[in-house]
């Protein structure tokens, strides 16, 4: 929310400059996101009356204007064409600077000399959204007459700041002029001053204009409607089109700027239509029928459905609730006759249809968080008020209320101790009141108990511990001294699943590897890109109802499609090494149509290309379980999964149970996500490592004795697994065993067609005395005894 300062400091009387007020209002508890100058560089621009127009004599595009400027006329040539004589508009003279650091100096257009330029708002520093169509490709023309000569900064308040807020969901108050400065008011113990409304001349009846309001849905609790008669549309006094540009809202005409201006000074949205369109006299506030269709204010028709609320007439929609009024009823140069409208509705109901036709606006924001019933009544009077002030027209006498549950201020007791207890400092009982009183609850003391009377407007407000916030914030949470807690206390920890997958992050981060995150929801048409066939259980999905699109439509059973779809984007991107891996959440759904939650199984998922191989993606897994203390993994050859190539792909055994897979990524699924390299990629149940992992560290003392390397070469068939080999040696060691390193694998020249050598290096070691060479050497001949008899081995001469 913009709070221009300027504005704000209508209500309370302060000299405060913007920053203090916005340091001020940041301790008590409002968010300041920043602090705007509505300047932008604007110096020595001033009013001007324009005397004379003539066209230049060698431009048709051109006109040569005489300005007045009070002390001096000077010649100045435009290309504006929204000019007359006797306008009043802002004259950068020579030497003036304007944003940007543009410095006005004399010009000539084609023979005639231009002694300073008129200027548009946008060269005086406002945005495009903000300036009223009419002027947005010509000369800022003011709304009446000024003194010449004087500074255009002093004349629309350029000299002020803005202060801009993130309001939170359950202060809807603040989301209004008024609101912030009763926050102002309280912060810095300041008399607030709200408009005293009054209207001085109304005529006639309402009942004249305005037959009836019915209200037939239970998602309007209230519509309060006036009648305005003989109105002149026209501009807006300039000082209310200053601060709905500064508040961020474009001015259009007198009439729809001023429910612009009241929506903003209270924070109730109200909307003005044009009585003489509203068919038999009438307004039913009802949802639309199936197949209705409306025209809004922005032109676009939109069609409706039955759960959509409508203002209607006694044939068609007029706007649609909360949102946006219907074109047909705009207010328009021809309008006379206007119907205000000032109405409570569901804030639910607002929401969603806001959401279904992508249309957010000042007005369903408000909806949207809940707005105070009794304001409706408040706002559209302000408005008459107003209205009759600027002479924009007559005040009709009456008005037509449906209130259905009218809101009542509630009263809640508050305790002082318990004040005291919750805060931990004693703040007298008359401060506490003075304190509630300043943000509008009225309160007195009654025996031992503080009496505090909720206003309507206070949403928010439902016990005595929220009486104990405000207190607290008023007082200044910055000035309550940290206190040590007192009674037992016990030890916060994260659960074991936690500290274990941030143990996880941590190893894989310190081998290479970047952690991702990606979405949940993934495209049925994932399934088909990673080649899975139809009756396999991984496309047992379920779908959401209401989903974004195709491509989120479905929760996901793997993180494959996920990994994949990321490798693509950055392989294609032309980055040209990437490891990373992400830990995240399947969806199993325990049956169908679905009754219970689904089951979420957390699932590692690693992702590797570049200078990189299936040997690496394994050391990264063997690294990582190693140290979370699971070892004895076996690596099992897996050719029967289509995701994966047949001859490079392993399965994850620890005894006996499948814990995950990991391999290169099959050729066709890599050309679906249009990666012409190797692609690795790993997945395994996370839960289960979870279960597996050992975090306790045993000491083992350094050995005393020395060990004994062994190489091992072999020649074998391309088909037998290291794994396999690996078995056998461990099987023969006797427990001297230490370590058995792969360390060459080879094919090519010297070695037989269909054959390869591996060789191995093998440590022995005894922990309680020095082996012998006799003793190692046996064992190594066992192991290559049992190597020729089970897999035809040779030793590698």
């Amino acid at each position: 929310m913009l709070l221009p300062v300027k504005w704000l400091k209508d209500y309370i009387e302060t000299e405060k400059d913007a920053r203090i007020l916005a340091d001020g209002l940041t301790l008590s508890g409002s968010h300041v996101e920043s602090i705007i100058a509505l300047n932008k560089g604007v110096d020595n621009v001033v009013i001007g009356k324009i005397i004379d127009i003539e066209k230049h004599p060698d431009a048709d595009k051109l006109s040569i204007c005489k300005v007045d400027i009070g002390s001096e006329a000077l010649q100045i040539v435009t290309g504006a064409t929204n000019l007359s004589v006797g306008d009043y508009i802002p004259v950068a003279v020579l030497g003036s600077k304007l944003p940007g650091d543009i410095i006005i100096e004399k010009t000539n257009f084609r023979g005639i000399d231009s002694y300073g330029m008129l200027c548009s708002l946008k060269e005086l520093g406002y945005s495009d959204n903000v300036i009223p169509k009419e002027m947005k490709d010509g000369i800022f023309i003011l709304d009446k007459e000024y003194p010449l000569g004087i500074s255009i900064v002093d004349i629309m308040g350029l000299d002020s700041e803005v202060i801009e807020f993130e309001i939170t969901p359950n202060r809807p108050d603040c989301l209004s002029i008024i609101g912030m400065a009763r926050e102002t008011a309280a912060t810095f113990n300041i008399n607030l001053k709200e408009p005293q409304i009054s209207i001085k001349n109304e005529v006639e009846d309402i009942k004249n204009y305005l037959d009836s309001i019915d209200v037939p849905s239970d998602n309007c609790n209230r519509y309060y409607a006036r009648v305005i008669k003989d109105v002149k549309i026209g501009v807006s006094p300039l000082w209310m089109q200053t601060r709905l540009m500064e508040a961020g809202v474009r001015p259009i005409n007198n009439i729809v700027d001023i429910t612009n201006f009241v929506m903003l000074e209270y924070g109730e949205p109200l909307h003005a239509f044009d009585l003489e369109k509203v068919e038999g006299r009438k307004i039913i506030v009802r949802e639309a029928l199936e197949g209705e269709k409306i025209l809004t204010l922005d032109e676009v028709e939109r069609n409706l459905s039955s759960s959509d609320l409508v203002i209607a007439d006694a044939t068609k929609p007029i706007g649609i609730a909360g949102v946006m009024g219907g074109f047909d009823t705009e207010i328009t140069s021809s309008t006379k006759y206007v119907l205000l409208e000032g109405a409570n509705f569901n804030g639910k109901s607002v929401r969603l249809t806001s959401k279904r036709f992508g249309l957010r606006t000042e007005a369903s924001t408000r909806f949207e968080k809940g707005i105070d019933s009794n304001l409706s009544q408040t706002a559209v009077e302000r408005v008459c008020q107003l209205i009759e002030e600027i002479g924009a027209g007559t005040v009709v006498k009456g008005n037509i209320d449906v209130y259905k549950k009218v809101k009542e201020e509630s009263t809640i007791a508050l305790r002082p101790a318990r004040v005291k207890k919750l805060l931990g400092i004693d703040i007298p009982v008359e401060t506490m009141i003075s304190y509630l009183n300043g943000l509008g609850l009225e309160s007195k003391l009654e025996g031992e108990l503080i009496s505090v009377r909720i206003p309507t407007f206070r949403l928010d407000l439902g016990g005595e511990v929220d009486l104990i916030e405000e207190i607290g914030r008023i007082y200044g949470f910055h000035n309550i001294e940290s206190k040590p807690l007192v009674g037992v206390l016990t030890r916060g920890e994260k659960p074991r699943a936690r500290r274990i997958e941030d143990r996880t992050k941590a190893i894989l981060q310190g081998l290479g590897l970047n952690e991702v995150m990606t979405y949940s929801f993934i495209s049925p048409k994932a399934y088909d890109k990673i080649n899975v066939s139809q009756n396999n259980h991984l496309r047992d999905y379920i779908r959401l109802i209401n989903p974004l699109g195709e491509d989120y439509s479905i929760m996901r059973t793997t993180l494959i499609p996920n990994m994949l779809e990321l490798l693509s984007r950055n392989y294609n991107r032309g980055v040209e090494e990437c490891s990373v891996y992400e830990i995240g959440n399947t969806f199993i759904a325990k049956e169908f149509p679905i009754v219970e939650l689904p089951e979420e199984k957390k699932i590692l998922c690693l992702g590797v290309y570049g200078n990189k191989d299936f040997y690496y993606l394994k050391e990264v897994i063997d690294k990582t379980l190693g140290r979370l203390g699971i070892r004895d993994i076996e690596y099992i050859r897996e050719e029967n999964d289509p995701t994966f190539h047949p001859g490079r792909t392993a399965k994850l055994m620890l005894n006996g149970e499948e814990i995950g897979i990991l391999g290169e990524i099959h050729v066709d699924v890599a050309e679906n996500y249009d990666i012409k390299d190797r692609i690795y990629v790993g997945q395994l149940d996370f839960n289960k490592i979870v279960e597996l992992t050992n975090l306790e560290v045993k000491y083992k003392p350094l050995p005393k004795y020395p060990s004994m390397l062994r190489d091992l070469a072999l020649v074998v068939k391309e088909d037998i697994l290291v794994g396999d080999i690996q078995k056998i040696i461990s099987r023969h060691g006797e427990g001297l065993i230490e370590k058995i390193e792969l360390f060459d694998i080879y094919t090519g020249n010297q070695i037989p067609e269909g054959m390869k050598s591996v060789a191995y290096s093998i440590t022995y070691r005894s922990y309680d005395r020095t082996l012998r060479d006799d003793e190692v050497n046996s064992i190594q001949q066992a192991i290559i005894e049992d190597l020729e008899k089970s897999f035809d081995a040779k030793l590698r001469s």
